[in-house]
């Protein structure tokens, strides 16, 4: 991970701020061949006494999710949308253009969970997502049946995370008149750049 001290978040909870706003993850781990492999999904964050907790589920039977079971492992990136920097923005011309952008990188041990688990979840994740509490896709409110011969395709995990880095780079290695000359010019552009150009008036 790009380890700079001054595009690092000011504290912990901006950091899990990050992480809950930004819940659709990727996985990242090892198979059997010591191949890399990948998977991407939604996942829910909570943290107790100070440990976070990542919790989400897989479907059954996927590379990845042999591979999870045999190399507990990974890293977890939580991403936003970025943009592009213009070095043409800066007060002082001569510069290298780049990106801004901000992501978690969390690394720890994934576990497979018992279909006890995975109810839980599945009724967290919607109540989560979902956000009408008597919407019919609540899962208080679908069949047993449906619920079980769907549940036999999934298993769900948690990860106890070990360590988290996180880089928000957000232009703050510029003088304020390139800070706001930036900040204007992402005002301009397409969604992606006014989600940072937010970011960055944060």
């Amino acid at each position: 991970m790009y380890d700079i001290s001054y595009f690092k978040a000011n504290d912990h909870q901006e950091v899990i701020d990050f992480m809950q706003a930004n819940p659709f993850v990727t996985i990242c781990g090892v198979d059997a061949n010591g191949l890399p492999i990948a998977a991407q999904v939604p996942v829910l964050i909570k943290e107790v006494n100070s440990q976070i907790v990542i919790s989400g589920h897989f479907m059954r039977k996927q590379d990845h999710t042999n591979a999870f079971e045999i190399n507990k492992n990974v890293l977890v990136i939580f991403s936003a949308p970025s943009a592009f920097v213009s070095a043409s923005w800066y007060i002082e011309k001569e510069g290298a253009s780049t990106w801004n952008y901000q992501t978690v990188h969390a690394v720890g041990k994934l576990e497979m969970k018992d279909e006890a688990h995975l109810y839980t979840l599945l009724d967290q994740l919607t109540q989560h997502f979902e956000k009408d509490p008597n919407a019919p896709t609540q899962v208080k409110n679908l069949s047993p049946e449906y619920m079980q011969q769907n549940m036999k395709a999934i298993v769900s995990f948690e990860i106890e995370v070990k360590e988290l880095k996180n880089v928000f780079k957000l232009s703050q290695n510029r003088d304020d008149a390139s800070f706001a000359n930036i900040k204007t010019e992402l005002e301009k552009g397409s969604p992606a750049c006014k989600h940072m150009a937010a970011a960055m008036k944060r």
